[in-house]
């Protein structure tokens, strides 16, 4: 509540204590609540992406590859 004081001239000084939330940390709530949210959803969606869509296509090996990996093998290509 408020409390009371008297300086030398005895007047009485009253000091009310403010007991609401700094205004700051209100603002720190906020945002910080809304970070978490962000992560918190962005994660969630990621683990559903990765659950539900099907993996990447891997691109087609060129035949030149083929040809070479198999030289480096012993084994001599097709068509040779």
């Amino acid at each position: 509540m408020a409390d009371q004081f008297e300086d030398s001239a005895n007047n009485v000084i009253i000091e009310e204590v403010n007991k609401g939330l700094n205004p700051g940390m209100v603002v720190l709530l906020v945002v910080a609540s809304f970070l978490l949210i962000f992560f918190v959803g962005n994660y969630a969606l990621y683990v559903y992406a990765q659950k539900t869509l099907p993996p990447k296509k891997k691109k087609p090996v060129s035949k030149k590859k083929l040809k070479k990996e198999k030289l480096k093998q012993g084994v001599s290509a097709p068509g040779e």
